[in-house]
């Protein structure tokens, strides 16, 4: 019996320093019906956001990255767009980390390595939780 998991249409900005693993999460969100831009840097990841900030309803972020680390981009975008969801993937963590993350504003939190399943259930959650969030 196939699985059906929760779909969406919202525009995403997903970030990952390794390549393999943001591609591998942007075929299960399209495949999942969201529209992905990736970004291999955190910098880059702020300068496209920077750019058109209404162009994102999410972003999902490594939270370990050379340069500018998960938390560090996290703070940049909601000193842009208070509200942003957010969801943070990491490969290690406490619950202690979760808690702070929260604490900053962030939405979500997966466990890498991520599967379809857990990433399209906790998309849709973070994403309907969001107040009054206009459709374009």
């Amino acid at each position: 019996m196939t699985k059906i998991y929760p779909t969406g249409t919202e525009r995403i900005l997903l970030v990952d320093d390794e390549e393999p693993i943001v591609n591998m999460e942007q075929r299960m969100l399209e495949r999942l019906g969201y529209r992905t831009t990736v970004r291999t840097s955190s910098p880059d990841a702020l300068a496209a956001f920077q750019a058109n900030p209404e162009h994102f309803d999410l972003v999902i972020s490594d939270r370990g990255m050379p340069n500018m680390t998960g938390d560090q981009l996290a703070r940049e975008l909601l000193s842009i767009k208070s509200g942003l969801p957010i969801i943070f993937c990491t490969g290690f963590g406490t619950e202690t980390d979760a808690r702070r993350a929260r604490d900053m504003g962030v939405k979500g939190f997966l466990m890498k390595p991520v599967g379809t399943g857990d990433l399209a259930e906790m998309v849709r959650k973070v994403l309907d939780e969001v107040p009054e969030r206009i459709q374009l």
